[in-house]
């Protein structure tokens, strides 16, 4: 049986194949104990699925434990071991500073202070010859002296490493045989760049321990879940996977390795789930939309997903390749306050799970999902399909009490949600305009629970082509990493010049031949035939002289093709500037079996569904009726009019008035607005 979830902050998501149907299941999430979120959710899986469950597991988690560590900084104790004279790097970091005019700001410390960092006597040139070789003795005392410091982890980085490993290996080996839990920078990223190497091999020793308890207990959670009631002799365990940063999953025992890969994990499978959205909308630009509990991701897709390697997480850069996703602290348990200048603020400080929004029962603090609620949103029918029921006279005097100047409770609410509107604009804005994307060019995939709430304010504002609401919004991220391959990305720095390309081409594939050789090797070990593995080639190349990259296809007319992406990225291109390769890269694929929405039934085109009611609702400072639907009642062709609340188990979605809501043949709706609509949202 081959299930997916996602934790959230608020709900933990699943997603599961039951008689060639895709059903989902939302479970509440436990942020102290992810793995035993998961381990309940499993157990009412199997107790509602009975004789159906297959004996086999095949787990599929998309965790936040990784980013989690990060944020809180409750990583693991790690020792770094460097080059002599290098211990520094770490603490000196670039010369970019975060706030550029804020006299007092102050950087973070680093996560490994001075006296964890010790320098080993050796030293590579930059081709990777042998300056000073790292003796016997020199190996015997860096070990010595890392029992001393008793660390849960230890990162080993060495000058120019990724030239030449021979030290590097000898010191991890020597650890290794000590008990020690070693990150490795050949292993973790054999790149250039020293302060990004350093950085993503520290946050990868940082996060392994706590990753690594993770694991395990979702492994056993998943075990005792599944096999509950089975004879033990015959149970078999089950098959753990994480989905990573990159936008592919990998087993739990190299998540544990290299836990840096999924600092990402959650926000990539709802990219997946949004692309698979979108393709059987037959739409190629789309931004994607990810409004959940706590926070607010956003990416944009132009026919492709977009990976970057210069990504910075919890303010640490972590140069692993990643989907380009932007994060905002805009979810719908975002707290809404007042700063000292009276000002309304909302996020990033979230209710979450515990204790959740007002109108949860536990919560004390309007968040966004109680301005909502007392505006009338949510249909009066709760969430989860009413199963969880709503405290809606304790949420309006909790905003009666703390609305501050506002005159009503609904205009606090309303301007509550006008301020999360703006956050969310910003992010979406940062991810197109600032990068040469219009987004008048794109469709908006709205999704999370939140994400139909927020889409047509969202779309309108930014003046986009329309809306798209997939089908299971709440859990489009667990369908994303349902469907989701295993990936493993491989790279080398080889900083090539490019005199002709044919001949560059040739000398960089001696590199890319063994990258894909150890590519292979490891889609071998995960357990894939040859006939599901794929490998796809690429380059970073720059002009001579900068310090930064675009990544082009490694196919012949490479060179053309980094001109054009240098164009679009930038705004010009110069063919006669010399080039250089910087890194080749080889992504390994291992296809998963295919998962796919069946289409649904379909009426007459245009036909207007049976409305379950009229609510009144609070749309923009002005009452109206709004027309109830229910989603699963809809049928292909179907086709209404805003104002509109549309409910369904995994999330609800309003249809603002002036927009049209057509749903196409695999249940999704497709929302577009009239362009006096749009005009008066711009103005």
């Amino acid at each position: 049986m081959r299930i997916a979830i996602d934790t959230g902050g608020t709900f933990t998501d699943c997603v599961f194949l039951r008689d060639g149907k895709l059903e989902i299941l939302k479970s509440p999430s436990q942020p102290k104990n992810p793995a035993a979120a998961i381990g309940a959710a499993l157990s009412e899986m199997r107790a509602n699925l009975g004789a159906q469950a297959a004996d086999g597991l095949d787990l599929i988690c998309g965790t936040t434990v990784g980013t989690n560590t990060l944020l809180e900084r409750r990583g693991g104790r790690v020792l770094l071991i460097t080059t002599e004279g290098f211990e520094d790097v770490l603490e000196i970091g670039r010369q970019a500073r975060a706030k550029l005019y804020n006299l007092q700001f102050h950087k973070a410390p680093p996560i490994v202070p001075r006296e964890r960092r010790i320098g080993a006597r050796e030293r590579l040139a930059a081709d990777g010859s042998i300056i000073l070789a790292l003796s016997p003795a020199g190996i015997h005392s860096l070990v010595q002296r890392v029992r001393r410091a008793r660390p849960d982890a230890v990162a080993i980085c060495l000058l120019f490493s990724f030239r030449n490993s021979k030290h590097e290996a000898s010191i991890a080996r020597a650890l290794r045989r000590a008990g020690f839990l070693v990150s490795v920078s050949h292993e973790i990223l054999p790149e250039f760049r020293e302060f990004e190497r350093t950085s993503t091999t520290v946050i990868n020793a940082y996060l392994a321990p706590v990753m690594s308890s993770y694991l395990s207990e979702t492994q056993t959670h998943a075990n005792q879940a599944w096999n509950r009631g089975s004879d033990s002799k015959l149970a078999r365990s089950a098959q753990v996977r994480v989905m990573q940063s990159n936008g592919g999953i990998i087993s739990s025992e190299n998540a544990a390795a290299h836990p840096v890969r999924t600092v990402l994990s959650g926000p990539a499978g709802g990219v997946l789930g949004a692309a698979y959205a979108a393709s059987l909308a037959g739409l190629k630009k789309v931004i994607t939309f990810d409004m959940g509990g706590t926070s607010t991701d956003v990416g944009l897709l132009s026919g492709e997903t977009q990976i970057t390697t210069e990504a910075c997480v919890a303010g640490f850069p972590v140069s692993v390749p990643m989907l380009e996703i932007h994060t905002v602290g805009a979810g719908g348990g975002s707290i809404a306050r007042f700063d000292r200048g009276a000002a309304l603020r909302v996020g990033p400080e979230s209710a979450g799970a515990v204790p959740g929004p007002i109108c949860y029962g536990g919560g004390e603090l309007p968040t966004v999902t109680d301005a909502h609620a007392v505006l009338g949103h949510f249909g009066g029918r709760g969430l989860l399909n009413g199963g969880f029921a709503l405290q809606l006279q304790r949420t309006r005097r909790a905003l009666q009490e703390r609305k501050g100047s506002f005159r009503s409770v609904e205009e606090f609410a309303q301007g509550i949600l006008a301020v999360s509107n703006a956050v969310i604009e910003r992010a979406v804005r940062k991810i197109s305009i600032e990068r040469g994307h219009d987004p008048r060019d794109y469709t908006l995939v709205a999704f999370g629970g939140a994400g139909g709430l927020h889409a047509c304010d969202l779309a309108a504002a930014l003046e986009m082509r329309g809306v798209l609401l997939p089908v299971f919004p709440g859990a489009l991220s667990a369908l994303g990493i349902l469907r989701a391959d295993v990936v493993r990305d491989f790279s080398c720095t080889v900083l090539l010049p490019v005199r002709n390309e044919s001949d560059t081409r040739r000398r960089a594939s001696n590199v890319l031949r063994q990258l894909q050789r150890d590519a292979d090797h490891f889609l071998w070990r995960e357990g894939f035939p040859k006939g599901r593995r794929r490998f796809e080639h690429r380059y970073d190349v720059r002009y001579v002289g900068q310090a930064y990259d675009l990544s082009v296809s490694a196919r012949a007319g490479f060179l053309a093709a980094f001109h054009r992406a240098h164009e679009r990225a930038y705004g010009h291109a110069d063919p006669s500037r010399p080039v250089e390769i910087v890194n080749v890269r080889c992504r390994a694929t291992g296809l998963s079996p295919r998962i796919e929405l069946p289409r649904i039934g379909r009426v007459a085109e245009g036909m207007q569904p049976p409305a379950q009611g009229k609510i009144k609702c609070d749309f923009g400072g002005r009452a109206l009726q709004a027309a109830l639907y229910e989603r699963e009642k809809l049928r292909a062709g179907h086709q209404f009019r805003g104002p509109a609340i549309v409910v369904e188990y995994s999330a609800t979605s309003l249809v603002q008035a002036g927009w049209v809501a057509r749903v196409d043949a695999y249940g999704q709706l497709r929302l577009s607005a009239s362009t006096g609509t749009m005009r008066r949202h711009a103005r």
